[in-house]
């Protein structure tokens, strides 16, 4: 007889060993067996609670946006101008829990599932408007001709430094990647003052 209560505990290691499964590997290339082993349980267990693989990986990113989103939640709330509110987002898109290998194996992988999968996709597009929302709600609070043209070049930095540090061409911590978009910003708004 299974235990009352004891299936979000299940579901929650399983969802953690997925996405060190795939930091350890570096790809999607991982069965569930390898999950379920890692998470301590059988494989029949992991495919009772998600029912294939690709719903083990839509759940990971699932949970990985979710601590995202608190994370920048919890930034924007101590930020009283536009300018720290970009800032809290770029701060909490670089967190160290966000910006593990693990983690940053994890977003990689959920690029390239979004090529084949319909829930994956519609996460990534979720994440995409969701932060593009929030950059371009404080760009243009200070310059509104280049708030759109901002919050692209941002946005396309922050999946970047995500991109090459899950290569091995990135920084090795969240500090500075940090340090680069502050500067990018800085530079950015800086040149959206001056006249053309």
């Amino acid at each position: 007889m299974p235990k009352i209560g004891m299936e979000p505990i299940r579901r929650s290691a399983l969802v953690e060993a997925t996405i060190h499964e795939i930091g350890a590997r570096g790809s999607l290339d991982v069965t569930v067996a390898q999950i379920a082993k890692r998470a301590g349980m059988s494989s029949a267990l992991a495919h009772h609670y998600f029912g294939s693989k690709e719903q083990i990986f839509v759940a990971a990113m699932r949970h990985i946006l979710t601590l995202y989103g608190a994370e920048v939640r919890g930034a924007l709330i101590m930020a009283t101008t536009p300018r720290e509110r970009v800032e809290a987002i770029i701060r909490a898109s670089f967190t160290p829990a966000q910006f593990r290998p693990e983690m940053v194996s994890a977003w990689l992988n959920f690029y390239v599932q979004a090529q084949r999968s319909d829930d994956a996709r519609r996460l990534l597009h979720i994440y995409q408007r969701r932060l593009r929302s929030n950059l371009y709600h404080a760009f243009r609070q200070i310059t509104q001709t280049e708030a759109q043209t901002l919050t692209r070049g941002l946005a396309a930095m922050i999946d970047g430094l995500y991109i090459r540090q899950a290569l091995g061409e990135g920084e090795t911590a969240p500090g500075p990647a940090i340090d680069v978009l502050l500067r990018y910003l800085d530079t950015s708004l800086q040149q959206s003052k001056e006249p053309t």
